[in-house]
Protein backbone atom coordinates (compact mmCIF):
# COMPACT_ATOMS: atom_id res chain seq x y z
CA UNK A 1 0.00 0.00 0.00
CA UNK A 2 1.67 3.14 -1.09
CA UNK A 3 0.28 6.18 1.28
CA UNK A 4 1.61 9.64 2.26
CA UNK A 5 3.15 10.59 5.86
CA UNK A 6 2.05 13.39 7.76
CA UNK A 7 4.07 15.46 10.24
CA UNK A 8 2.54 18.12 12.61
CA UNK A 9 5.50 20.03 12.80
CA UNK A 10 7.50 22.06 10.03
CA UNK A 11 10.33 19.74 8.62
CA UNK A 12 11.77 21.52 5.47
CA UNK A 13 10.40 25.05 4.64
CA UNK A 14 11.09 28.05 2.75
CA UNK A 15 10.94 31.24 4.71
CA UNK A 16 8.59 34.09 3.25
CA UNK A 17 10.04 37.65 2.88
CA UNK A 18 7.28 40.48 4.72
CA UNK A 19 4.75 40.78 2.42
CA UNK A 20 5.09 43.85 0.03
CA UNK A 21 2.84 46.31 0.69
CA UNK A 22 1.87 48.13 -2.57
CA UNK A 23 -1.03 45.67 -3.03
CA UNK A 24 0.41 43.16 -5.06
CA UNK A 25 -1.16 40.29 -5.80
CA UNK A 26 0.66 37.15 -3.13
CA UNK A 27 2.03 35.47 -5.80
CA UNK A 28 3.78 38.14 -7.47
CA UNK A 29 5.54 39.91 -3.62
CA UNK A 30 8.71 39.10 -3.69
CA UNK A 31 9.88 35.62 -3.13
CA UNK A 32 12.50 34.10 -0.32
CA UNK A 33 16.01 34.97 -1.44
CA UNK A 34 16.83 31.44 -0.06
CA UNK A 35 15.03 28.04 0.57
CA UNK A 36 16.09 25.84 3.75
CA UNK A 37 16.60 22.05 4.26
CA UNK A 38 16.90 20.53 8.02
CA UNK A 39 19.16 17.27 7.90
CA UNK A 40 18.01 15.15 10.97
CA UNK A 41 21.77 13.34 11.45
CA UNK A 42 20.48 10.95 13.64
CA UNK A 43 17.72 9.66 12.30
CA UNK A 44 19.83 9.74 8.50
CA UNK A 45 22.58 7.10 10.12
CA UNK A 46 25.07 9.58 9.08
CA UNK A 47 27.51 8.90 11.51
CA UNK A 48 28.16 5.42 10.50
CA UNK A 49 27.73 5.34 6.88
CA UNK A 50 30.49 6.44 5.45
CA UNK A 51 28.95 6.77 1.68
CA UNK A 52 26.05 8.92 3.03
CA UNK A 53 28.15 11.02 4.80
CA UNK A 54 30.26 11.45 1.88
CA UNK A 55 27.16 12.46 0.01
CA UNK A 56 26.35 14.89 2.44
CA UNK A 57 29.85 16.62 2.73
CA UNK A 58 29.31 17.20 -0.94
CA UNK A 59 26.34 18.81 -0.73
CA UNK A 60 27.32 20.90 2.23
CA UNK A 61 30.16 21.99 0.13
CA UNK A 62 28.28 22.76 -2.74
CA UNK A 63 25.98 25.52 -0.65
CA UNK A 64 28.59 26.62 0.44
CA UNK A 65 30.42 27.37 -2.35
CA UNK A 66 27.63 28.81 -3.87
CA UNK A 67 27.25 31.29 -0.75
CA UNK A 68 24.70 29.60 0.71
CA UNK A 69 24.07 29.72 4.94
CA UNK A 70 25.00 26.67 7.13
CA UNK A 71 24.44 25.89 10.77
CA UNK A 72 24.71 22.99 13.06
CA UNK A 73 22.87 22.38 16.12
CA UNK A 74 22.54 19.60 19.14
CA UNK A 75 19.31 19.28 20.53
CA UNK A 76 18.20 19.77 23.67
CA UNK A 77 15.29 17.14 24.79
CA UNK A 78 14.19 19.24 28.39
CA UNK A 79 14.75 22.60 29.49
CA UNK A 80 17.44 21.46 31.74
CA UNK A 81 19.61 20.52 28.42
CA UNK A 82 19.15 24.01 27.04
CA UNK A 83 22.57 25.50 27.20
CA UNK A 84 24.34 22.46 28.84
CA UNK A 85 27.46 21.67 28.19
CA UNK A 86 29.00 18.55 26.96
CA UNK A 87 32.13 16.87 27.81
CA UNK A 88 33.56 17.55 24.14
CA UNK A 89 33.20 21.21 24.81
CA UNK A 90 29.95 21.35 22.65
CA UNK A 91 26.71 23.46 24.25
CA UNK A 92 23.00 22.11 23.74
CA UNK A 93 20.37 24.06 21.76
CA UNK A 94 23.19 26.69 20.32
CA UNK A 95 22.86 27.41 16.16
CA UNK A 96 26.25 26.54 15.33
CA UNK A 97 27.67 28.98 12.30
CA UNK A 98 29.09 26.80 9.48
CA UNK A 99 31.67 29.20 8.33
CA UNK A 100 33.69 27.22 6.10
CA UNK A 101 33.68 24.16 4.35
CA UNK A 102 36.42 22.08 2.65
CA UNK A 103 39.11 19.33 1.50
CA UNK A 104 42.03 19.47 3.85
CA UNK A 105 45.35 18.13 2.56
CA UNK A 106 47.28 16.16 4.51
CA UNK A 107 51.36 15.82 4.42
CA UNK A 108 54.02 18.22 4.46
CA UNK A 109 56.45 19.57 1.27
CA UNK A 110 55.99 18.19 -2.16
CA UNK A 111 55.14 15.09 -0.47
CA UNK A 112 51.72 16.51 0.67
CA UNK A 113 51.07 17.77 -3.80
CA UNK A 114 51.69 14.00 -4.42
CA UNK A 115 49.53 12.06 -1.75
CA UNK A 116 45.70 12.12 -2.49
CA UNK A 117 44.80 11.87 1.32
CA UNK A 118 42.48 14.68 2.12
CA UNK A 119 39.94 15.26 5.03
CA UNK A 120 36.63 16.74 4.77
CA UNK A 121 36.11 19.61 7.72
CA UNK A 122 34.16 22.49 8.66
CA UNK A 123 34.58 25.12 10.64
CA UNK A 124 31.98 25.96 13.35
CA UNK A 125 31.61 28.97 15.18
CA UNK A 126 29.48 29.32 18.50
CA UNK A 127 27.24 32.32 19.02
CA UNK A 128 28.99 32.79 22.32
CA UNK A 129 32.22 33.63 20.86
CA UNK A 130 33.60 31.29 23.31
CA UNK A 131 33.75 27.61 24.36
CA UNK A 132 35.03 25.64 21.60
CA UNK A 133 35.45 21.70 20.98
CA UNK A 134 37.94 20.42 22.60
CA UNK A 135 38.37 16.95 20.59
CA UNK A 136 40.35 15.58 17.90
CA UNK A 137 41.57 19.00 15.08
CA UNK A 138 40.64 21.27 18.11
CA UNK A 139 42.90 24.56 18.39
CA UNK A 140 45.33 23.07 20.50
CA UNK A 141 45.25 19.40 19.34
CA UNK A 142 48.23 17.04 17.72
CA UNK A 143 46.48 16.35 14.78
CA UNK A 144 47.38 19.60 13.26
CA UNK A 145 50.88 18.36 12.81
CA UNK A 146 49.78 16.28 9.95
CA UNK A 147 48.59 19.47 7.87
CA UNK A 148 51.41 21.96 6.35
CA UNK A 149 51.97 25.22 7.92
CA UNK A 150 51.26 26.54 4.71
CA UNK A 151 48.08 24.64 4.09
CA UNK A 152 47.20 25.73 8.54
CA UNK A 153 47.16 29.63 7.69
CA UNK A 154 45.37 28.75 4.55
CA UNK A 155 42.58 27.57 6.97
CA UNK A 156 42.73 30.58 9.43
CA UNK A 157 43.65 28.31 12.58
CA UNK A 158 44.39 29.98 15.43
CA UNK A 159 45.19 29.20 19.13
CA UNK A 160 42.64 31.22 21.38
CA UNK A 161 39.39 31.23 22.90
CA UNK A 162 37.13 32.92 20.14
CA UNK A 163 34.48 30.72 19.89
CA UNK A 164 35.71 29.17 16.10
CA UNK A 165 36.81 26.06 15.69
CA UNK A 166 37.44 22.51 13.00
CA UNK A 167 35.92 19.24 13.76
CA UNK A 168 36.33 16.36 10.81
CA UNK A 169 32.86 16.20 8.91
CA UNK A 170 32.40 12.28 10.54
CA UNK A 171 32.72 13.98 14.12
CA UNK A 172 30.39 16.40 13.01
CA UNK A 173 27.38 14.10 12.37
CA UNK A 174 28.33 12.21 15.49
CA UNK A 175 28.00 14.51 18.14
CA UNK A 176 25.64 16.90 16.29
CA UNK A 177 22.21 16.56 15.67
CA UNK A 178 20.68 18.47 12.82
CA UNK A 179 22.51 20.70 10.24
CA UNK A 180 20.15 23.39 8.67
CA UNK A 181 20.83 24.26 5.07
CA UNK A 182 19.96 27.69 3.54
CA UNK A 183 20.55 28.02 0.00
CA UNK A 184 20.54 31.17 -1.51
CA UNK A 185 18.90 31.36 -4.60
CA UNK A 186 20.58 33.42 -7.73
CA UNK A 187 18.36 33.10 -10.90
CA UNK A 188 19.42 36.59 -12.70
CA UNK A 189 21.24 35.80 -16.09
CA UNK A 190 22.40 39.38 -15.66
CA UNK A 191 25.35 37.51 -12.52
CA UNK A 192 28.59 35.92 -13.17
CA UNK A 193 27.17 34.10 -9.93
CA UNK A 194 23.92 31.97 -11.16
CA UNK A 195 23.49 29.28 -9.51
CA UNK A 196 19.59 27.96 -10.32
CA UNK A 197 16.70 27.86 -13.13
CA UNK A 198 13.82 28.34 -11.68
CA UNK A 199 10.35 27.63 -13.20
CA UNK A 200 7.19 29.62 -10.94
CA UNK A 201 3.91 28.43 -11.72
CA UNK A 202 0.38 29.30 -10.35
CA UNK A 203 -2.29 26.99 -9.34
CA UNK A 204 -5.55 26.35 -7.34
CA UNK A 205 -7.13 23.93 -5.86
CA UNK A 206 -10.81 24.07 -6.95
CA UNK A 207 -13.72 21.84 -6.29
CA UNK A 208 -16.29 20.37 -9.53
CA UNK A 209 -19.00 18.35 -9.49
CA UNK A 210 -17.45 16.60 -12.59
CA UNK A 211 -14.45 14.10 -12.11
CA UNK A 212 -12.29 15.74 -15.42
CA UNK A 213 -12.93 19.35 -14.02
CA UNK A 214 -12.28 18.64 -9.96
CA UNK A 215 -8.96 19.82 -8.99
CA UNK A 216 -8.92 19.27 -5.06
CA UNK A 217 -8.58 15.19 -4.92
CA UNK A 218 -6.29 15.05 -2.03
CA UNK A 219 -3.35 13.05 -0.90
CA UNK A 220 -2.38 9.45 -2.42
CA UNK A 221 -4.72 7.90 0.54
CA UNK A 222 -7.56 9.12 -2.11
CA UNK A 223 -6.53 6.89 -4.33
CA UNK A 224 -9.97 6.97 -6.19
CA UNK A 225 -9.63 11.17 -6.43
CA UNK A 226 -5.91 11.41 -6.34
CA UNK A 227 -5.18 12.06 -9.57
CA UNK A 228 -7.95 14.70 -9.73
CA UNK A 229 -5.22 17.05 -8.25
CA UNK A 230 -3.33 19.65 -10.18
CA UNK A 231 0.18 18.12 -12.17
CA UNK A 232 2.83 19.56 -13.50
CA UNK A 233 5.70 18.26 -15.94
CA UNK A 234 9.30 18.75 -15.90
CA UNK A 235 12.50 17.36 -17.35
CA UNK A 236 15.52 16.05 -16.33
CA UNK A 237 18.30 17.13 -18.58
CA UNK A 238 21.25 15.82 -17.17
CA UNK A 239 22.48 12.60 -16.65
CA UNK A 240 21.72 13.18 -13.13
CA UNK A 241 20.55 16.60 -11.52
CA UNK A 242 19.61 18.42 -7.76
CA UNK A 243 16.09 19.27 -7.81
CA UNK A 244 14.63 21.60 -5.64
CA UNK A 245 10.88 21.91 -5.27
CA UNK A 246 8.74 24.39 -3.25
CA UNK A 247 5.16 25.16 -2.86
CA UNK A 248 3.86 28.07 -0.72
CA UNK A 249 0.23 28.29 -0.47
CA UNK A 250 -2.03 31.72 -0.32
CA UNK A 251 -0.72 33.27 3.38
CA UNK A 252 -3.51 33.22 5.59
CA UNK A 253 -3.66 36.49 6.71
CA UNK A 254 -4.97 36.94 2.64
CA UNK A 255 -8.08 35.12 4.41
CA UNK A 256 -8.58 36.04 7.34
CA UNK A 257 -11.91 38.17 7.00
CA UNK A 258 -14.03 35.04 6.45
CA UNK A 259 -12.40 33.92 9.95
CA UNK A 260 -10.41 31.01 8.56
CA UNK A 261 -6.94 31.85 8.62
CA UNK A 262 -5.50 27.86 8.98
CA UNK A 263 -2.90 26.80 6.47
CA UNK A 264 -3.87 23.30 5.04
CA UNK A 265 -2.12 20.52 5.06
CA UNK A 266 -0.63 20.21 1.81
CA UNK A 267 2.66 18.25 0.30
CA UNK A 268 2.73 16.80 -2.99
CA UNK A 269 4.27 13.62 -5.00
CA UNK A 270 6.75 13.13 -8.25
CA UNK A 271 6.87 10.53 -10.37
CA UNK A 272 8.73 9.26 -13.09
CA UNK A 273 6.93 8.86 -16.42
CA UNK A 274 7.12 8.47 -20.06
CA UNK A 275 9.40 9.97 -21.74
CA UNK A 276 6.83 11.91 -24.22
CA UNK A 277 3.84 12.39 -22.30
CA UNK A 278 2.24 15.40 -22.79
CA UNK A 279 -1.48 14.36 -20.64
CA UNK A 280 -2.11 13.88 -17.37
CA UNK A 281 -1.70 10.47 -15.39
CA UNK A 282 -4.56 8.93 -14.60
CA UNK A 283 -2.49 5.63 -13.29
CA UNK A 284 0.24 4.86 -10.71
CA UNK A 285 3.55 5.28 -11.94
CA UNK A 286 7.23 4.72 -10.42
CA UNK A 287 7.19 7.02 -7.35
CA UNK A 288 10.39 9.09 -7.59
CA UNK A 289 9.98 11.24 -4.55
CA UNK A 290 7.50 12.82 -2.04
CA UNK A 291 7.40 15.53 0.77
CA UNK A 292 6.20 15.54 4.23
CA UNK A 293 2.46 16.70 4.57
CA UNK A 294 1.88 20.01 6.97
CA UNK A 295 0.03 22.54 7.18
CA UNK A 296 2.43 25.03 6.70
CA UNK A 297 2.47 28.02 4.80
CA UNK A 298 5.22 26.29 2.28
CA UNK A 299 6.73 22.85 1.73
CA UNK A 300 10.17 22.04 0.51
CA UNK A 301 12.10 19.17 -0.69
CA UNK A 302 15.63 18.12 -2.30
CA UNK A 303 16.10 15.35 -3.86
CA UNK A 304 18.32 14.02 -6.82
CA UNK A 305 16.93 12.72 -10.04
CA UNK A 306 18.21 11.03 -12.92
CA UNK A 307 17.48 12.06 -16.70
CA UNK A 308 13.89 11.47 -17.48
CA UNK A 309 10.23 13.77 -17.66
CA UNK A 310 8.65 13.64 -14.14
CA UNK A 311 5.03 14.87 -13.12
CA UNK A 312 4.51 16.68 -10.17
CA UNK A 313 1.02 16.30 -8.07
CA UNK A 314 0.79 19.29 -5.48
CA UNK A 315 -2.69 18.35 -3.02
CA UNK A 316 -3.91 18.83 0.14
CA UNK A 317 -4.10 16.13 2.86
CA UNK A 318 -7.65 15.82 2.43
CA UNK A 319 -9.97 15.82 -0.81
CA UNK A 320 -12.03 18.73 -1.63
CA UNK A 321 -9.95 21.14 0.42
CA UNK A 322 -9.15 24.34 -2.03
CA UNK A 323 -6.94 27.05 -2.11
CA UNK A 324 -4.30 28.81 -4.17
CA UNK A 325 -0.51 28.06 -4.07
CA UNK A 326 2.71 28.83 -5.84
CA UNK A 327 4.94 26.02 -7.21
CA UNK A 328 8.39 26.92 -7.74
CA UNK A 329 10.93 24.26 -9.63
CA UNK A 330 14.76 24.62 -9.12
CA UNK A 331 16.95 22.53 -11.44
CA UNK A 332 20.75 23.59 -12.99
CA UNK A 333 19.17 23.70 -16.03
CA UNK A 334 16.07 24.59 -17.86
CA UNK A 335 13.26 22.33 -17.03
CA UNK A 336 10.56 23.13 -19.09
CA UNK A 337 8.22 22.93 -16.18
CA UNK A 338 4.44 23.45 -17.38
CA UNK A 339 0.95 22.52 -16.17
CA UNK A 340 -1.00 19.56 -17.38
CA UNK A 341 -4.64 20.72 -18.46
CA UNK A 342 -5.85 18.37 -20.65
CA UNK A 343 -6.88 14.22 -20.40
CA UNK A 344 -6.38 13.04 -23.60
CA UNK A 345 -5.72 14.57 -27.43
CA UNK A 346 -7.97 17.22 -27.96
CA UNK A 347 -10.25 16.73 -30.72
CA UNK A 348 -10.32 19.17 -33.93
CA UNK A 349 -11.97 19.83 -37.14
CA UNK A 350 -9.28 17.90 -39.05
CA UNK A 351 -9.81 14.82 -36.59
CA UNK A 352 -12.56 12.86 -39.11
CA UNK A 353 -10.15 12.87 -41.79
CA UNK A 354 -6.88 12.74 -40.19
CA UNK A 355 -8.66 10.20 -37.78
CA UNK A 356 -8.41 10.25 -34.17
CA UNK A 357 -6.54 8.09 -31.59
CA UNK A 358 -8.37 4.81 -31.16
CA UNK A 359 -6.39 3.43 -28.54
CA UNK A 360 -3.73 4.02 -25.97
CA UNK A 361 -1.01 2.14 -25.63
CA UNK A 362 2.39 2.24 -22.50
CA UNK A 363 6.00 0.56 -23.50
CA UNK A 364 8.10 0.03 -20.98
CA UNK A 365 11.51 -1.22 -22.49
CA UNK A 366 13.42 -2.57 -19.05
CA UNK A 367 16.33 -3.76 -20.53
CA UNK A 368 18.49 -6.57 -22.77
CA UNK A 369 20.74 -9.61 -22.72
CA UNK A 370 23.15 -11.25 -24.88
CA UNK A 371 23.51 -8.13 -27.23
CA UNK A 372 26.40 -8.71 -29.68
CA UNK A 373 29.35 -7.70 -27.86
CA UNK A 374 32.58 -6.17 -28.64
CA UNK A 375 35.84 -6.26 -26.29
CA UNK A 376 34.68 -3.34 -24.34
CA UNK A 377 31.19 -4.24 -24.69
CA UNK A 378 28.54 -2.41 -26.46
CA UNK A 379 27.65 1.20 -26.04
CA UNK A 380 23.23 0.86 -26.77
CA UNK A 381 20.52 2.68 -26.75
CA UNK A 382 16.86 1.75 -27.57
CA UNK A 383 14.45 3.55 -30.00
CA UNK A 384 10.72 3.10 -29.45
CA UNK A 385 8.82 3.91 -32.82
CA UNK A 386 4.78 4.28 -33.20
CA UNK A 387 2.62 6.47 -36.19
CA UNK A 388 5.41 9.15 -36.43
CA UNK A 389 6.17 9.53 -33.23
CA UNK A 390 9.47 7.83 -31.11
CA UNK A 391 11.13 7.92 -28.01
CA UNK A 392 14.81 6.76 -27.54
CA UNK A 393 16.80 6.02 -24.52
CA UNK A 394 19.95 7.31 -23.26
CA UNK A 395 23.17 5.48 -24.11
CA UNK A 396 24.51 2.76 -21.56
CA UNK A 397 27.99 2.32 -22.01
CA UNK A 398 30.20 -1.12 -22.22
CA UNK A 399 27.57 -3.32 -21.53
CA UNK A 400 25.92 -6.23 -23.49
CA UNK A 401 23.45 -6.41 -20.66
CA UNK A 402 21.89 -2.81 -20.57
CA UNK A 403 18.99 -1.75 -18.14
CA UNK A 404 17.41 1.17 -20.12
CA UNK A 405 14.42 1.51 -18.06
CA UNK A 406 12.73 3.90 -20.42
CA UNK A 407 8.90 4.36 -21.03
CA UNK A 408 6.82 5.44 -23.88
CA UNK A 409 3.13 6.34 -24.11
CA UNK A 410 1.53 6.51 -27.94
CA UNK A 411 -2.11 7.31 -28.64
CA UNK A 412 -2.48 5.11 -32.07
CA UNK A 413 -4.95 6.14 -34.33
CA UNK A 414 -4.20 2.56 -36.52
CA UNK A 415 -3.87 0.50 -33.55
CA UNK A 416 -3.47 -2.40 -36.43
CA UNK A 417 -0.02 -1.09 -37.30
CA UNK A 418 3.12 -2.73 -35.12
CA UNK A 419 5.10 -0.78 -32.55
CA UNK A 420 8.91 -1.30 -33.80
CA UNK A 421 11.46 -0.91 -31.08
CA UNK A 422 14.78 -1.45 -32.01
CA UNK A 423 18.20 -1.20 -30.19
CA UNK A 424 21.80 0.33 -31.88
CA UNK A 425 25.22 0.30 -30.93
CA UNK A 426 26.40 4.00 -30.54
CA UNK A 427 29.43 4.45 -32.37
CA UNK A 428 31.59 7.56 -33.45
CA UNK A 429 31.40 7.64 -37.00
CA UNK A 430 27.90 5.79 -37.83
CA UNK A 431 25.91 3.35 -35.26
CA UNK A 432 25.32 0.31 -35.43
CA UNK A 433 21.94 -1.56 -35.56
CA UNK A 434 22.05 -4.98 -33.56
CA UNK A 435 17.99 -5.61 -33.96
CA UNK A 436 14.59 -5.11 -33.80
CA UNK A 437 11.09 -6.23 -32.78
CA UNK A 438 7.59 -6.25 -33.46
CA UNK A 439 4.67 -4.99 -30.59
CA UNK A 440 1.22 -5.53 -31.43
CA UNK A 441 0.01 -4.16 -28.09
CA UNK A 442 -3.50 -5.93 -28.43
CA UNK A 443 -5.66 -4.60 -25.41
CA UNK A 444 -6.68 -8.26 -25.22
CA UNK A 445 -2.86 -9.21 -24.07
CA UNK A 446 -2.84 -10.06 -20.48
CA UNK A 447 0.77 -10.58 -20.35
CA UNK A 448 2.22 -7.70 -19.29
CA UNK A 449 6.13 -8.88 -19.74
CA UNK A 450 7.58 -10.06 -22.98
CA UNK A 451 10.92 -11.33 -23.70
CA UNK A 452 11.93 -11.43 -27.25
CA UNK A 453 14.41 -12.17 -29.57
CA UNK A 454 15.87 -9.56 -31.74
CA UNK A 455 15.63 -10.17 -35.59
CA UNK A 456 16.95 -8.28 -38.41
CA UNK A 457 15.27 -5.74 -40.34
CA UNK A 458 14.77 -8.16 -43.29
CA UNK A 459 10.63 -7.59 -44.13
CA UNK A 460 10.01 -11.17 -45.98
CA UNK A 461 11.40 -13.44 -43.53
CA UNK A 462 13.04 -11.80 -40.34
CA UNK A 463 16.59 -14.16 -38.67
CA UNK A 464 16.96 -13.75 -35.68
CA UNK A 465 20.40 -11.98 -34.28
CA UNK A 466 22.19 -11.95 -30.71
CA UNK A 467 20.06 -10.89 -27.86
CA UNK A 468 16.90 -10.51 -26.23
CA UNK A 469 14.91 -7.71 -24.72
CA UNK A 470 12.34 -7.53 -22.07
CA UNK A 471 9.19 -5.03 -22.39
CA UNK A 472 6.07 -4.63 -20.52
CA UNK A 473 2.69 -3.36 -22.73
CA UNK A 474 -0.34 -1.86 -21.68
CA UNK A 475 -2.88 -0.88 -24.61
CA UNK A 476 -6.62 0.13 -23.33
CA UNK A 477 -9.27 1.43 -26.06
CA UNK A 478 -9.81 4.42 -23.15
CA UNK A 479 -7.22 6.99 -23.41
CA UNK A 480 -7.59 7.69 -19.84
CA UNK A 481 -6.61 4.43 -18.60
CA UNK A 482 -2.60 5.26 -18.51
Amino acid sequence: MIDCPRSTTSSSTATPTPAASSGAPWWRRPMPSGVSEPIDLTEGGFANDEAKRNQLFERVLKVHSRGGLISASIKAVTAADMEARLACGLVKGHAYAITDVRKVRLGHGLLAFFKSEKLDMIRLRNPWGEREWNGPWSDTSEEWQKVSKSEREKMGVTVQDDGEFWMTFEDVCRYFTDIIKCRVINTSYLSIHKTWEEARLRGAWTRHEDPRKNRSGGCINHKDTFFQNPQYIFDVKKPEDEVLICIQQRPKQSTRRDGKGENLAIGFDIYKVEENREYRMHGLQHRAASSIYINSRSVFLRTDQPEGRYVIIPTTFEPGHTGEFLLRVFTDVPSNCRELRLDEPPRSCWSSLCGYPQQVTQVHILGATGLKDSSTGANSYVIIKCEGDKVRSAVQKGTSTPEYNVKGIFYRKKPGQPITVQIWNHRVLKDEFLGQVHLKADPDDLQALHTLHLQDRSSRQPSDLPGTVAVCVFSSTSLTAV
